[in-house]
Protein backbone atom coordinates (compact mmCIF):
# COMPACT_ATOMS: atom_id res chain seq x y z
CA UNK A 1 0.00 0.00 0.00
CA UNK A 2 1.30 3.43 -1.04
CA UNK A 3 -1.10 6.36 -0.99
CA UNK A 4 -0.59 9.60 -2.93
CA UNK A 5 -3.48 11.89 -2.25
CA UNK A 6 -4.91 15.24 -1.30
CA UNK A 7 -7.53 16.42 1.20
CA UNK A 8 -10.71 18.09 -0.01
CA UNK A 9 -10.60 20.42 2.97
CA UNK A 10 -13.28 23.09 3.52
CA UNK A 11 -15.78 21.43 1.17
CA UNK A 12 -18.18 19.56 3.47
CA UNK A 13 -16.55 20.72 6.72
CA UNK A 14 -16.03 24.49 6.77
CA UNK A 15 -12.92 26.29 8.01
CA UNK A 16 -13.27 30.05 8.14
CA UNK A 17 -9.62 30.79 7.30
CA UNK A 18 -9.92 28.78 4.07
CA UNK A 19 -12.93 30.74 2.81
CA UNK A 20 -13.63 33.84 4.92
CA UNK A 21 -16.31 35.14 2.51
CA UNK A 22 -18.68 32.37 3.63
CA UNK A 23 -18.69 33.89 7.11
CA UNK A 24 -19.29 37.49 6.00
CA UNK A 25 -21.81 39.44 8.04
CA UNK A 26 -21.33 37.24 11.11
CA UNK A 27 -18.92 37.05 14.04
CA UNK A 28 -18.91 33.24 13.79
CA UNK A 29 -15.44 31.67 13.93
CA UNK A 30 -16.63 28.13 13.22
CA UNK A 31 -19.35 26.01 11.66
CA UNK A 32 -21.35 25.69 14.88
CA UNK A 33 -22.20 29.38 15.07
CA UNK A 34 -22.63 30.15 11.36
CA UNK A 35 -26.25 28.90 11.07
CA UNK A 36 -27.02 30.47 14.44
CA UNK A 37 -26.14 33.92 13.11
CA UNK A 38 -27.76 33.76 9.68
CA UNK A 39 -31.40 33.32 8.75
CA UNK A 40 -32.23 29.73 7.69
CA UNK A 41 -32.75 30.89 4.08
CA UNK A 42 -29.42 32.73 3.84
CA UNK A 43 -27.55 29.88 5.54
CA UNK A 44 -29.04 27.27 3.24
CA UNK A 45 -28.33 29.32 0.11
CA UNK A 46 -24.72 30.00 1.14
CA UNK A 47 -23.99 26.39 2.02
CA UNK A 48 -25.64 24.90 -1.06
CA UNK A 49 -23.88 27.28 -3.44
CA UNK A 50 -20.54 26.68 -1.68
CA UNK A 51 -20.84 22.90 -1.87
CA UNK A 52 -21.92 22.88 -5.50
CA UNK A 53 -19.12 25.21 -6.66
CA UNK A 54 -16.17 24.43 -4.37
CA UNK A 55 -15.58 20.89 -5.62
CA UNK A 56 -16.93 19.67 -8.96
CA UNK A 57 -16.32 16.87 -11.44
CA UNK A 58 -13.63 19.03 -13.01
CA UNK A 59 -11.60 18.92 -9.79
CA UNK A 60 -11.48 15.13 -9.83
CA UNK A 61 -10.08 15.32 -13.37
CA UNK A 62 -7.48 17.86 -12.19
CA UNK A 63 -6.49 15.72 -9.21
CA UNK A 64 -6.06 12.70 -11.46
CA UNK A 65 -3.95 14.80 -13.83
CA UNK A 66 -1.72 15.77 -10.86
CA UNK A 67 -0.68 12.06 -10.70
CA UNK A 68 -2.59 11.57 -7.46
CA UNK A 69 -4.63 8.48 -6.72
CA UNK A 70 -6.81 9.28 -3.73
CA UNK A 71 -8.78 12.00 -1.94
CA UNK A 72 -9.42 12.26 1.78
CA UNK A 73 -12.82 13.83 2.30
CA UNK A 74 -13.55 15.40 5.68
CA UNK A 75 -17.23 14.94 6.54
CA UNK A 76 -19.25 16.41 9.44
CA UNK A 77 -21.26 14.46 12.01
CA UNK A 78 -24.45 15.95 10.50
CA UNK A 79 -23.74 14.46 7.07
CA UNK A 80 -27.09 12.62 7.10
CA UNK A 81 -29.03 15.82 7.81
CA UNK A 82 -30.29 14.69 11.21
CA UNK A 83 -28.79 17.45 13.39
CA UNK A 84 -30.54 20.78 13.12
CA UNK A 85 -29.76 23.56 12.24
CA UNK A 86 -27.12 22.00 9.99
CA UNK A 87 -27.78 20.82 6.46
CA UNK A 88 -26.72 17.30 5.51
CA UNK A 89 -24.33 16.60 2.65
CA UNK A 90 -24.70 12.92 1.83
CA UNK A 91 -25.70 13.73 -1.78
CA UNK A 92 -22.37 15.51 -2.27
CA UNK A 93 -20.48 12.46 -1.01
CA UNK A 94 -22.53 10.25 -3.34
CA UNK A 95 -21.46 12.47 -6.25
CA UNK A 96 -17.83 12.33 -5.12
CA UNK A 97 -17.91 8.53 -5.22
CA UNK A 98 -19.31 8.59 -8.75
CA UNK A 99 -16.63 11.05 -9.88
CA UNK A 100 -13.85 9.12 -8.13
CA UNK A 101 -14.88 5.84 -9.72
CA UNK A 102 -15.22 7.43 -13.16
CA UNK A 103 -11.69 8.88 -13.00
CA UNK A 104 -9.90 6.10 -11.16
CA UNK A 105 -9.46 7.72 -7.75
CA UNK A 106 -10.22 6.33 -4.30
CA UNK A 107 -11.83 8.06 -1.31
CA UNK A 108 -10.90 7.99 2.36
CA UNK A 109 -13.98 9.14 4.30
CA UNK A 110 -12.79 11.06 7.35
CA UNK A 111 -15.23 11.84 10.19
CA UNK A 112 -13.81 15.28 10.83
CA UNK A 113 -16.21 16.62 13.45
CA UNK A 114 -18.33 15.22 16.28
CA UNK A 115 -20.90 16.95 18.52
CA UNK A 116 -19.23 19.13 21.18
CA UNK A 117 -15.87 18.51 19.46
CA UNK A 118 -12.95 16.14 19.94
CA UNK A 119 -10.28 18.84 19.95
CA UNK A 120 -11.51 22.42 20.41
CA UNK A 121 -9.98 23.45 17.06
CA UNK A 122 -11.97 25.62 14.64
CA UNK A 123 -11.79 22.65 12.25
CA UNK A 124 -13.48 20.51 14.90
CA UNK A 125 -16.53 22.67 14.23
CA UNK A 126 -16.69 24.39 17.61
CA UNK A 127 -13.75 26.52 18.76
CA UNK A 128 -12.56 26.23 22.35
CA UNK A 129 -14.95 23.41 23.31
CA UNK A 130 -13.86 19.77 23.74
CA UNK A 131 -16.52 17.73 25.52
CA UNK A 132 -17.67 15.05 23.08
CA UNK A 133 -15.80 12.19 24.79
CA UNK A 134 -17.53 13.03 28.08
CA UNK A 135 -20.98 12.40 26.61
CA UNK A 136 -21.79 8.70 26.00
CA UNK A 137 -24.86 9.54 23.90
CA UNK A 138 -22.79 11.65 21.51
CA UNK A 139 -20.07 9.00 21.33
CA UNK A 140 -22.78 6.52 20.35
CA UNK A 141 -24.09 9.02 17.78
CA UNK A 142 -20.65 9.24 16.15
CA UNK A 143 -20.45 5.44 16.00
CA UNK A 144 -23.89 5.32 14.39
CA UNK A 145 -22.76 7.81 11.71
CA UNK A 146 -19.74 5.61 10.95
CA UNK A 147 -21.95 2.55 10.73
CA UNK A 148 -24.33 4.27 8.29
CA UNK A 149 -21.39 5.47 6.16
CA UNK A 150 -19.94 1.94 6.08
CA UNK A 151 -23.32 0.50 5.15
CA UNK A 152 -23.74 3.00 2.32
CA UNK A 153 -20.23 2.90 0.83
CA UNK A 154 -18.54 -0.21 2.29
CA UNK A 155 -18.56 -2.20 -0.94
CA UNK A 156 -18.04 0.71 -3.33
CA UNK A 157 -15.10 0.30 -5.66
CA UNK A 158 -14.02 3.88 -4.93
CA UNK A 159 -13.77 3.41 -1.17
CA UNK A 160 -10.24 3.21 0.19
CA UNK A 161 -11.43 3.23 3.79
CA UNK A 162 -13.06 5.05 6.67
CA UNK A 163 -11.39 7.16 9.37
CA UNK A 164 -13.44 7.07 12.60
CA UNK A 165 -12.19 10.42 13.96
CA UNK A 166 -9.98 13.30 12.87
CA UNK A 167 -7.38 14.72 15.27
CA UNK A 168 -8.69 13.71 18.69
CA UNK A 169 -6.62 15.82 21.04
CA UNK A 170 -4.68 14.15 23.83
CA UNK A 171 -2.92 15.84 26.70
CA UNK A 172 0.41 16.89 25.19
CA UNK A 173 -1.12 18.54 22.13
CA UNK A 174 -3.76 20.20 24.31
CA UNK A 175 -0.89 21.96 26.09
CA UNK A 176 1.19 22.65 22.96
CA UNK A 177 -1.76 24.24 21.18
CA UNK A 178 -2.87 26.12 24.30
CA UNK A 179 -6.45 25.53 23.19
CA UNK A 180 -8.18 28.01 25.51
CA UNK A 181 -6.09 30.92 24.19
CA UNK A 182 -5.57 29.92 20.58
CA UNK A 183 -9.23 29.04 20.03
CA UNK A 184 -11.18 31.30 22.39
CA UNK A 185 -14.75 30.13 22.96
CA UNK A 186 -17.76 32.21 22.00
CA UNK A 187 -19.60 30.79 25.03
CA UNK A 188 -17.61 30.26 28.25
CA UNK A 189 -20.53 28.37 29.82
CA UNK A 190 -20.60 25.88 26.92
CA UNK A 191 -16.82 25.46 27.10
CA UNK A 192 -16.75 24.79 30.83
CA UNK A 193 -15.39 21.32 31.56
CA UNK A 194 -13.54 21.03 28.23
CA UNK A 195 -10.57 18.68 28.51
CA UNK A 196 -8.23 16.59 26.36
CA UNK A 197 -9.23 13.05 25.42
CA UNK A 198 -7.60 10.18 27.30
CA UNK A 199 -5.72 7.42 25.52
CA UNK A 200 -7.92 4.84 27.27
CA UNK A 201 -11.05 6.41 25.87
CA UNK A 202 -9.54 6.72 22.39
CA UNK A 203 -8.45 3.08 22.27
CA UNK A 204 -11.89 1.86 23.29
CA UNK A 205 -13.55 4.13 20.75
CA UNK A 206 -11.33 2.81 17.94
CA UNK A 207 -12.06 -0.81 18.88
CA UNK A 208 -15.80 -0.11 18.94
CA UNK A 209 -15.63 1.85 15.66
CA UNK A 210 -13.70 -0.98 14.01
CA UNK A 211 -16.38 -3.51 14.94
CA UNK A 212 -19.22 -1.26 13.81
CA UNK A 213 -17.58 -0.41 10.47
CA UNK A 214 -16.39 -3.96 9.74
CA UNK A 215 -19.93 -5.30 9.69
CA UNK A 216 -20.41 -3.56 6.35
CA UNK A 217 -16.94 -3.17 4.94
CA UNK A 218 -14.85 -5.96 3.39
CA UNK A 219 -11.33 -6.66 4.64
CA UNK A 220 -9.62 -5.14 1.61
CA UNK A 221 -10.87 -1.71 2.70
CA UNK A 222 -9.03 0.13 5.47
CA UNK A 223 -9.94 1.48 8.89
CA UNK A 224 -7.66 4.48 9.44
CA UNK A 225 -6.99 5.58 13.02
CA UNK A 226 -5.48 8.96 13.89
CA UNK A 227 -2.61 8.83 16.39
CA UNK A 228 -4.04 11.54 18.67
CA UNK A 229 -0.74 13.41 18.13
CA UNK A 230 1.14 10.56 19.84
CA UNK A 231 2.73 8.65 16.99
CA UNK A 232 4.76 6.24 19.11
CA UNK A 233 1.96 5.28 21.53
CA UNK A 234 0.31 2.59 19.41
CA UNK A 235 2.82 -0.28 19.23
CA UNK A 236 0.76 -2.61 21.41
CA UNK A 237 -2.59 -1.73 19.83
CA UNK A 238 -4.64 -3.68 17.27
CA UNK A 239 -1.77 -6.03 16.49
CA UNK A 240 -4.00 -9.11 16.23
CA UNK A 241 -4.72 -10.64 12.83
CA UNK A 242 -8.31 -9.39 13.01
CA UNK A 243 -6.99 -5.84 12.59
CA UNK A 244 -4.73 -6.47 9.60
CA UNK A 245 -6.53 -3.72 7.62
CA UNK A 246 -5.88 -0.94 10.15
CA UNK A 247 -3.77 2.04 9.05
CA UNK A 248 -2.20 4.58 11.42
CA UNK A 249 -2.58 8.24 10.42
CA UNK A 250 -0.26 10.96 11.72
CA UNK A 251 -0.59 14.67 10.92
CA UNK A 252 2.70 16.51 10.65
CA UNK A 253 2.97 20.22 10.00
CA UNK A 254 6.08 22.38 10.09
CA UNK A 255 4.02 24.95 12.00
CA UNK A 256 3.60 22.38 14.79
CA UNK A 257 7.36 21.88 14.78
CA UNK A 258 7.67 25.66 15.18
CA UNK A 259 5.15 25.64 18.02
CA UNK A 260 7.36 22.98 19.60
CA UNK A 261 10.43 25.22 19.33
CA UNK A 262 11.89 24.33 15.90
CA UNK A 263 13.94 27.25 14.53
CA UNK A 264 12.50 28.97 11.47
CA UNK A 265 15.29 28.07 9.04
CA UNK A 266 15.45 25.61 6.16
CA UNK A 267 18.23 23.69 7.94
CA UNK A 268 16.17 23.33 11.12
CA UNK A 269 13.06 22.21 9.23
CA UNK A 270 15.07 19.62 7.29
CA UNK A 271 16.74 18.37 10.45
CA UNK A 272 13.36 18.10 12.18
CA UNK A 273 11.85 16.04 9.36
CA UNK A 274 14.95 13.85 8.92
CA UNK A 275 15.81 13.26 12.57
CA UNK A 276 12.49 13.60 14.38
CA UNK A 277 9.83 12.38 11.99
CA UNK A 278 11.42 9.98 9.54
CA UNK A 279 12.82 7.51 12.12
CA UNK A 280 9.49 7.45 13.96
CA UNK A 281 7.56 6.74 10.78
CA UNK A 282 10.00 3.98 9.85
CA UNK A 283 9.68 2.45 13.29
CA UNK A 284 5.88 2.59 13.43
CA UNK A 285 5.65 1.15 9.91
CA UNK A 286 6.70 -2.16 11.51
CA UNK A 287 3.38 -2.17 13.38
CA UNK A 288 0.96 -0.53 10.92
CA UNK A 289 0.96 0.99 7.48
CA UNK A 290 1.58 4.64 8.46
CA UNK A 291 0.25 7.52 6.39
CA UNK A 292 0.73 11.24 6.85
CA UNK A 293 -2.90 12.21 6.38
CA UNK A 294 -2.25 15.95 6.61
CA UNK A 295 0.86 17.99 5.83
CA UNK A 296 1.81 20.92 3.62
CA UNK A 297 4.62 23.28 2.63
CA UNK A 298 3.50 26.15 4.86
CA UNK A 299 6.14 27.59 7.18
CA UNK A 300 6.97 30.92 8.83
CA UNK A 301 10.28 31.35 6.97
CA UNK A 302 8.54 31.58 3.58
CA UNK A 303 5.91 33.91 5.05
CA UNK A 304 8.73 36.23 6.04
CA UNK A 305 7.46 36.52 9.61
CA UNK A 306 6.86 34.42 12.71
CA UNK A 307 3.32 33.04 12.41
CA UNK A 308 3.43 31.81 16.03
CA UNK A 309 2.92 28.20 14.99
CA UNK A 310 0.63 28.82 12.04
CA UNK A 311 -1.68 31.44 13.53
CA UNK A 312 -3.25 33.90 11.12
CA UNK A 313 -4.83 37.33 11.15
CA UNK A 314 -7.98 35.52 12.29
CA UNK A 315 -6.11 34.58 15.48
CA UNK A 316 -5.00 38.19 15.89
CA UNK A 317 -1.44 37.54 14.66
CA UNK A 318 -0.20 40.21 12.27
CA UNK A 319 1.06 38.75 9.02
CA UNK A 320 3.38 40.49 6.58
CA UNK A 321 1.90 43.43 4.69
CA UNK A 322 4.30 42.97 1.77
CA UNK A 323 6.45 40.19 0.36
CA UNK A 324 9.89 40.06 1.99
CA UNK A 325 10.92 36.72 0.47
CA UNK A 326 11.58 36.76 -3.29
CA UNK A 327 9.71 34.35 -5.56
CA UNK A 328 13.00 32.57 -6.35
CA UNK A 329 13.91 32.20 -2.70
CA UNK A 330 10.43 30.99 -1.83
CA UNK A 331 10.55 28.37 -4.57
CA UNK A 332 13.92 27.19 -3.29
CA UNK A 333 12.62 26.85 0.28
CA UNK A 334 9.51 24.97 -0.81
CA UNK A 335 11.39 22.66 -3.20
CA UNK A 336 13.72 21.54 -0.42
CA UNK A 337 10.89 21.09 2.08
CA UNK A 338 8.67 19.26 -0.42
CA UNK A 339 11.45 16.81 -1.22
CA UNK A 340 12.41 16.06 2.38
CA UNK A 341 8.81 15.67 3.54
CA UNK A 342 7.81 13.42 0.63
CA UNK A 343 10.85 11.25 1.33
CA UNK A 344 9.75 10.90 4.96
CA UNK A 345 6.14 10.02 4.14
CA UNK A 346 7.35 7.47 1.61
CA UNK A 347 9.30 5.71 4.36
CA UNK A 348 5.76 4.95 5.49
CA UNK A 349 2.74 4.19 3.33
CA UNK A 350 2.06 7.55 1.75
CA UNK A 351 0.28 10.83 2.33
CA UNK A 352 -2.57 13.26 1.72
CA UNK A 353 -1.65 16.93 1.21
CA UNK A 354 -3.72 19.58 3.02
CA UNK A 355 -5.39 20.94 1.07
CA UNK A 356 -6.52 20.82 -2.55
CA UNK A 357 -7.54 24.48 -2.70
CA UNK A 358 -7.87 27.65 -0.68
CA UNK A 359 -10.33 30.48 -1.31
CA UNK A 360 -8.62 33.01 0.95
CA UNK A 361 -7.46 35.99 -1.11
CA UNK A 362 -3.79 35.98 -0.13
CA UNK A 363 -3.02 38.98 -2.36
CA UNK A 364 -5.69 41.56 -1.56
CA UNK A 365 -6.33 40.70 2.09
CA UNK A 366 -3.58 42.02 4.39
CA UNK A 367 -1.70 39.50 6.49
CA UNK A 368 -2.05 36.35 4.36
CA UNK A 369 1.31 36.41 2.54
CA UNK A 370 2.73 32.89 2.43
CA UNK A 371 -0.57 31.13 3.08
CA UNK A 372 -0.97 30.21 -0.59
CA UNK A 373 1.25 27.17 0.09
CA UNK A 374 -1.75 25.47 1.75
CA UNK A 375 -3.23 25.27 -1.75
CA UNK A 376 -1.87 22.25 -3.61
CA UNK A 377 -3.07 23.54 -6.99
CA UNK A 378 -1.06 26.74 -6.62
CA UNK A 379 1.93 24.88 -5.18
CA UNK A 380 2.03 22.58 -8.22
CA UNK A 381 1.47 25.44 -10.69
CA UNK A 382 4.31 27.49 -9.17
CA UNK A 383 6.66 24.51 -9.31
CA UNK A 384 7.01 24.43 -5.52
CA UNK A 385 6.16 20.74 -5.42
CA UNK A 386 6.16 17.87 -7.89
CA UNK A 387 3.77 15.05 -7.14
CA UNK A 388 5.40 12.46 -9.45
Amino acid sequence: MKIKGVNLGNWLVLEKWMNPALFEGTTAEDEYYLPRQLSPEVYEARIKIHRSEYITERDFVTIKKMSLESVRIPVPYFIFGDRKPFIGCIEELDKAFNWAEKYGLTILIDLHTVPMSQNGFDNGGLSGVCKWAQNPDEVEFALSVLERLAERYGTRKGLLGIQPLNEPITENMWKTMDIEHRYPTADPVLARGSAPITMDFLRKYYLDAYDRISKYMPKEKYVVIHDGFELMAWKDFMQEEKYSNVVLDTHQYLMLAEADGCEQTVEAYVKYVKEELEPKIEEMEKYFPVICGEWCLFNSLACGCDTKGGQSVLNGVEGNSEETVSAEEKKKIYNILAKVQLEAWNKGSGYYYWSYKLLTDTVNTPGWIGWDSWDLGRSVDFGWITME
